[in-house]
């Protein structure tokens, strides 16, 4: 940590450091919501683009999941190495040049290697914040976790419903993935200044040795991994859902994930008083149950009003759920919040990988709809594992 970051622990007077490395890391959050939700609305034309079914879009999509998983183990090594700082940064610009070519890619291959670039990058950014973020709740001294995530699902709110916007009034796809992509870079660079500069220099070089992540951090990883698989479903799923099952229009499908992200920002934002007064086992506990029983209301029930209910009702039950196992993570003893961090990612991010698959390949022998019965199983399955969280 720099000098600032020592005099915060210290009980020195850093409040407008401190002040505003919690702003910078929200704004982090916001961008990174906004660029992967930006996403989804393109999903459904790049299917009808390059005529691929559910089964060759679920394959196509593994690629982003996979460019995540692969890079994460690294991304915790580099954060530990070089800072979160650093890595925030350059990740997230990164991340900002991938979203105008997804809308310009012309066939499979062209997809899966965009897709993959885009899951490094995103992977990047994920571990990088969550780890910062971290370092910020532990000097305010409070609970933080959620209403940062918070601010990630007002970014899934506003770039699935900005982009959905721009393509409901006639704007061209690239067009509306190149203003998103600018205004991003442009508060990644602005942001810069005010994270936590915690980089090793030649006076406080980082000799600690990589320990092996502490056992709970794999088994917490084994839980984020179904809970990413759910949010996963709504990232990839949630807009060909409602044009191909319930008939919604391609341009207005981005909406049903905008439902979801909207839930996601009333549960994360209230979400510190709630897990600080009934405690985050009984958050994750009822969280990942009304999410389960989400899935089931837009799997079994028909009609688009139900369906939103339903994308409301998942956002709701899962938004405190990722927030509270890596809150858990970073406090881990004995090991850096970084790799502790990148490990409980790293696995939920083989439910990205696994997951968009899975559901494509169940879809393409049943039906999507049974696919979402399933995620709605798993879900049932953390909330009777909620007591890990303690």
């Amino acid at each position: 940590m720099n000098s600032t970051t020592d005099a915060a622990v210290a009980g020195k007077p850093a409040t407008p450091s401190l002040a505003g490395a919690r702003r910078a890391t929200r704004l982090i959050f916001l961008v990174s919501g906004i660029g992967m939700s930006a996403w989804a609305p393109m999903v459904p034309y790049a299917k009808a683009r390059l005529g691929l079914d559910d089964a060759q879009l679920g394959l196509a999509l593994l690629a982003f999941g996979g460019g995540s998983m692969l890079s994460m183990p690294f991304v915790g090594w580099l954060a530990h190495r070089l800072g979160n700082r650093t890595l925030i940064v350059a990740s997230g610009l990164l991340m900002c040049l991938a979203l105008p070519v997804l809308a310009m890619v012309t066939n499979i291959t062209e997809l899966i290697g965009v897709l993959l670039y885009f899951g490094v990058v995103l992977g990047a950014v994920d571990v990088a914040m969550n780890a910062h973020a971290v370092d910020v709740e532990r000097l305010d001294g409070g609970r933080l976790m959620s209403g940062f995530h918070g601010l990630f699902s007002v970014g899934g709110l506003t770039g699935a419903a900005l982009t959905s916007a721009l393509l409901a009034v006639g704007v061209p796809l690239t067009a509306a993935a190149s203003v998103l992509a600018i205004l991003l870079a442009v508060v990644v660079l602005w942001l810069r200044s005010d994270l936590l500069d915690d980089a090793p220099t030649a006076d406080t070089p980082r000799k600690e040795p990589m320990r092996m992540p502490h056992a709970l951090a794999w088994l917490l990883g084994l839980l984020c991994f179904v809970s990413f698989l759910a949010e996963g479903a709504m990232l990839d799923w949630s807009a060909v859902f409602l044009r191909d099952v319930r008939g919604i229009s391609a341009a207005s499908a981005g909406f049903g994930y905008a439902f979801f992200s909207a839930a996601m920002v009333v549960g994360r934002f209230s979400g510190d008083r709630f897990v600080g007064r009934y405690g985050p086992e009984s958050a994750m506990r009822i969280g990942a149950a009304l999410a389960a029983a989400g899935f089931l209301l837009v799997a079994c029930v028909s009609g688009v009003v139900m369906s939103l209910v339903g994308f409301v009702l998942i956002g709701l039950g899962a938004s405190n759920i990722v927030p509270v196992m890596f809150s858990a993570a970073g406090r881990l003893p004995n090991t850096s919040p970084a790799i502790a961090i990148a490990t409980v990612t790293t696995l939920g991010y083989v439910g990205l990988l696994s997951g968009p698959a899975l559901i494509g390949l169940v879809a393409h022998i049943s039906s999507l709809p049974m696919a979402f019965a399933g995620v709605a199983g798993l879900l049932v399955l953390v909330s009777f594992s909620a007591r890990i969280v303690k």
